[in-house]
């Protein structure tokens, strides 16, 4: 992933540097693993362990050659170690090192996202608290429907972050696996004794039922728990950005001091930091469809996923880390607007209290039919007019008001009628 979407600590888990780390690590485990069975002399696993390592560059000299980077990492490792290096990958497959190793970045990449998760999770919950009274009107097909609050708003973006963590959480149990099975997993020249200790000095579980790779569902699965909260963070990204428009203007990204939102146009506000997130978003959901596709692998292992994998695998663990900070730094400081919230929603008169009327009538005895004609066309004369004032309208209706007193249709338009129960939701997510 470029620079500009690379935050240091995840950019340096998917180093070459790192990854050789990790291999190194899966090779001393699995030697430590065959000395304590007595299959390799104790003496050679603390020779091994002492002068072991690698150099990148070096690697990457030897691969030009030998056109094989687990060969080109074995030779400079062995380059270091001497002798006792004929015991390094006894009986292994570079498969066996390549997804094991794999499996140890994938942990970590995901430790780091929980991390942040957690971050995003505790802003919005904070702004959902600040905001759990904050009336506004809420929307379905984009047009005024019926009156919620900003916090209401913010809890389903945070239930809809738990469950992202709880799926997260599931998720690094099911990655956590590695294999050390051989050319093709039948443990012809490793012991599966070699496999289970070795794993689990690596904090892994051995696969159930490998072939010469770790089965690719497991990837696919990863990349698309993480497009998932690609998405999560993409459906706010679009609300701010809506919420944002000029003729909304509820919320604001904050702009700061010095910032600058057009070349040409001086006035311009421009929700940047929204867009940028709905974008780097089609990159994390484009990533799972390359993970889906390489789920199919010719009989027990070819490599056309390898490719993919060197891209999809860095490039959306670095992108999802990015878009965590940046929609926890977004929610943060994000500039709410309860005054533009009040003005929106009683524009023409409070026609989002209708259903509050048509109910009222119905209450009293009219029929439903009789009740929605008479409240439908005093909203409709009141929607899409400078003046229109959907509640002078129906006190004005003799259909209406021989039915409700003057008390009676203030209730109607009381939003509080509509949020009454909104603390139950509040309840179950600790706001």
């Amino acid at each position: 992933m470029i620079e500009r979407y690379t935050l240091p600590e995840m950019g340096e888990l998917w180093t070459d540097t790192y990854k050789y780390k990790t291999w190194l690590q899966v090779e001393i485990a699995v030697c430590e693993a065959q000395a304590e069975l007595g299959q390799v002399p104790s003496e050679a696993i603390a020779e091994i362990k002492e002068k072991a390592n690698f150099e990148p560059q070096r690697i990457l000299e030897i691969e030009a050659e030998v056109r094989h980077d687990v060969i080109a990492f074995l030779t400079n490792v062995n380059e270091y170690v001497g002798d006792a290096g004929r015991y390094i990958h006894l009986g292994l497959t570079s498969s066996d090192v390549l997804d094991t190793g794999l499996a140890l970045q994938m942990v970590a990449s995901l430790n780091l996202i929980l991390e942040s998760l957690e971050d995003c999770i505790q802003a919005i919950r904070y702004q959902a608290q600040q905001h759990r009274y904050t009336v506004m009107v809420g929307r379905s097909h984009g047009i005024h429907a019926e009156p919620i609050t900003y916090g209401f708003k913010l809890a389903g973006w945070l239930a809809e972050m738990l469950r992202n963590r709880d799926r997260l959480v599931h998720l690094r149990q099911d990655i956590a696996v590695g294999k050390v099975s051989g050319a093709v997993g039948t443990y012809a020249n490793v012991d599966p004794r070699v496999e289970a200790i070795a794993c689990q000095k690596l904090g892994l579980e051995p696969d159930t039922a490998s072939t010469q790779v770790i089965s690719r569902d497991r990837h696919a699965n990863f990349i698309q728990h993480l497009a998932l909260v690609a998405a999560s963070i993409e459906r706010f990204a679009v609300e701010i950005r809506n919420q944002q428009r000029t003729d909304v203007l509820e919320v604001e990204e904050f702009f700061a001091k010095g910032q600058k939102g057009s070349s040409a146009m001086p006035h311009k506000r421009n929700p940047i930091r929204s867009e940028r997130l709905t974008g780097l978003a089609r990159i994390i959901r484009g990533n799972a469809v390359a993970a889906l596709e390489n789920v199919a692998l010719w009989h027990e292992r070819d490599i056309s996923h390898s490719s993919v994998e060197r891209m999809i695998m860095p490039d959306s663990c670095t992108l999802i880390h990015f878009m965590l900070h940046e929609i926890t730094d977004l929610v943060k400081n994000l500039q709410v607007y309860p005054n533009n919230m009040e003005r929106n929603m009683n524009i023409y008169g409070g026609v989002i209290f209708s259903q509050r009327v048509l109910l009222a009538l119905v209450e009293k005895g009219m029929s439903r039919e009789e009740a929605y004609r008479a409240v439908q066309s005093c909203a409709h004369t009141a929607w899409n007019q400078p003046d229109g004032d959907f509640q002078a309208l129906v006190r004005q209706a003799p259909t209406i008001n021989t039915y409700l007193s003057s008390d009676e249709i203030n209730k109607c338009f009381d939003p509080q009628e509509h949020l009454k129960n909104l603390d139950q939701i509040y309840q179950r997510l600790g706001i």
